[in-house]
């Protein structure tokens, strides 16, 4: 089982930067669909976690339809949307297979006429709707990618770490 962030035509490095380092993090893979805002090779990019980007699977897709037909098991995969109406815990994510997490831009989200053919695999993650239009991107993937984990038991992540020299013993 593998779990993907997808970011749909993103457009700031510094989100971007910051989910790679969650992918790096968490040996998620992260699937770029053009067109990007950015350059990967942009000095923004290395403030915001480039160094971590040879750690990271990146795949790039050239447009929404050629990702949608890289997906094996569309039952796996979640478009994350203010406007779902099943919250990101209802979902079961230790069902075999790899599960994809899809986010869209950051100004507009997903398009409306994808979101409306694929209304069942939306999910959403609880906010304040009269306070904000949406939770920040890179929060938004760490927020679902890490209640995937939980479910899966943290799968090949490291659950203590000790320091050299650990001054708190």
């Amino acid at each position: 089982m593998t779990n993907h962030i997808v970011l749909f035509e993103p457009l700031f490095p510094a989100n971007t930067g910051n989910i790679a380092r969650t992918c790096a993090g968490t040996n998620t893979v992260l699937h770029l669909i053009k067109p990007l805002g950015f350059s990967t090779d942009d000095k923004h990019m290395k403030r915001a976690g480039l160094d971590y980007w040879d750690k990271v699977k990146v795949i790039y897709h050239d447009d929404l339809p050629s990702f949608m037909d890289s997906v094996d098991n569309l039952e796996h995969l979640y478009l994350v949307s203010k406007f779902a109406t099943r919250d990101y815990t209802d979902v079961n994510y230790n069902e075999d297979g790899d599960h994809y997490f899809l986010f869209g831009k950051e100004t507009t989200g997903l398009p409306e006429p994808f979101m409306r053919r694929y209304p069942e695999l939306a999910i959403r993650i609880p906010q304040n709707d009269s306070n904000i239009r949406a939770l920040n991107l890179s929060n938004s993937a760490a927020i679902v990618i890490y209640e995937a984990l939980r479910q899966q038991s943290f799968p090949n992540l490291s659950r203590v770490h000790k320091y050299p020299f650990d001054k708190l013993k």
